[in-house]
């Protein structure tokens, strides 16, 4: 039994603003201000380069996903064109790290905000935050269109909350008349804070990649995915122009001294009980985040496990609701263990800059299928082609590089932790060998 396709194009636009929206918006703007010397013109100008990059990207993707609409996305365009071992490897760390650690993340960052509203023990904060994991697991069991509800339902709210928010700040706020625009001393340290800044701005719009791995359940894919990636990364842009705009004018010259940006300036001009709201905004948030991993990412695990690389019980679907139920248990359970011990902190901060050469990798795969197949039938092709992929894969080429010249302790680490895969691709690839064998023997 396949899956079903049920996903439309207003569930794929919420699905991919419901994955890049989550914390970040409310915390990463005064640290992208305080690399660029509190320079509101210059953060701005960050965030819609980072915006129009992540757009070229989902371009290319979308050609990608419109050409190969099945379950697994990224995972099997790799597969595809580079081979079963760096797909497998990019699907290794997502399960472990990539997306096990970003919903441990999310759900801890759910528990603090929870703890802020409703005050109780540390104890109780870690329970709170693996109950978010549990409750994220059932309703993806349960259903893909229930869990896609669930979904345009806490991302509508959370786009709603964020531009009234950022609307309501911008009307109010005065900082923008106030705001002092210090310049950088040396050009050399503006271009030096604008890399810094922007790998905070691209780790921040990172999620839209995820939206590839429901392929397999989408309508009319070779429509509904394009037009998705355009407007939902559009409408991200936006949105993040937005919110950094109405900070700036709420807090002014302060904006880039706040780590909890919102809060603060919710609280500069609603007073301090106002910030309360960011706490509720928070918890929808990242309860929306989640839900949209545990949705995506566990189709890349199915994928795997129906190549016979990985838990052969991810690829069985529940004879009643039709989702991968085992993949979706497993997916939630390791980040649940994640979040209650704690030790996704460090995973994630060694493993995510890694995700990029899977990016790049992943980009790189429409020259492969265009030279393979260049009379084959694409029902939509990346426009500015081939320019478009080649930006693309340029960016996140420098963004790797960038951590690894800056930090190659931390660079080496996390490849070290990705190739620890590789004994594991060779153990269930020799199985799977072994398994083909006996049949025609």
């Amino acid at each position: 039994m396949p899956l079903s396709r049920i996903l439309r194009l207003p569930d794929l636009v919420l699905l991919i603003v419901g994955a890049v929206i989550g914390s970040g918006i409310f915390l990463v703007p005064a640290a992208v201000l305080r690399q660029l010397g509190g320079r509101l013109d210059i953060a701005v100008l960050a965030w819609v380069v980072g915006g129009l990059l992540s757009l070229l990207g989902a371009l290319t993707y979308a050609e990608l996903s419109a050409q190969k609409p099945q379950a697994g996305g990224l995972y099997i365009y790799i597969r595809d064109c580079f081979g079963t071992f760096p797909a497998f490897l990019y699907g290794w760390a997502l399960f472990f790290v990539l997306c096990g650690g970003s919903v441990a993340t999310l759900s801890v960052a759910f528990g603090t905000y929870f703890a802020q509203l409703v005050p109780i023990t540390p104890v109780a904060t870690k329970i709170v935050s693996v109950l978010m994991i549990v409750v994220v697991a059932v309703i993806n069991v349960r259903g893909t269109r229930q869990s896609s509800d669930v979904q345009n339902w806490t991302t509508g709210i959370k786009l709603l909350a964020v531009v009234g928010l950022g609307t309501a700040l911008l009307w109010a706020g005065g900082g923008l008349r106030h705001a002092p625009y210090p310049s950088l001393h040396a050009d050399s340290s503006l271009v030096s804070g604008f890399g810094l800044a922007m790998i905070s701005v691209l780790w921040a719009y990172e999620g839209w990649q995820y939206c590839t791995f429901s392929a397999g359940e989408t309508r009319d894919p070779q429509k509904n995915l394009p037009r998705a990636f355009l407007i939902g990364t559009v409408l991200i842009i936006a949105v993040y122009v937005l919110a950094n705009i109405g900070y700036a004018a709420a807090l002014g010259g302060r904006a880039a001294e706040s780590d909890s940006i919102a809060a603060s300036a919710t609280a500069a001009v609603f007073g301090p009980a106002a910030s309360k709201l960011i706490s509720i905004i928070i918890l929808v948030s990242t309860f929306s985040a989640a839900n949209s991993f545990i949705l995506t990412s566990t189709r890349v695990y199915y994928a795997m496990a129906a190549d016979g690389i990985f838990f052969r019980r991810l690829a069985d679907l529940h004879p009643r609701f039709g989702t991968p139920a085992f993949s979706v248990i497993s997916g939630a359970a390791w980040s649940a263990v994640l979040a209650a011990t704690g030790t996704f902190e460090q995973l994630l901060t060694y493993v995510v800059f890694s995700g990029w050469i899977f990016y790049a990798l992943g980009a790189a795969c429409v020259f492969v299928y265009r030279r393979r197949t260049p009379d084959a039938s694409r029902p939509y092709s990346v426009p500015g082609y081939p320019w478009t992929p080649i930006l693309f894969i340029a960016a996140a080429v420098a963004l790797v590089l960038n951590t690894m010249l800056g930090e190659p302790r931390r660079a080496f680490l996390g490849l070290s932790i990705v190739l620890l895969g590789a004994p594991a691709f060779f153990i269930w690839s020799a199985r799977k060998k072994a398994k083909t064998l006996d049949v025609y023997s």
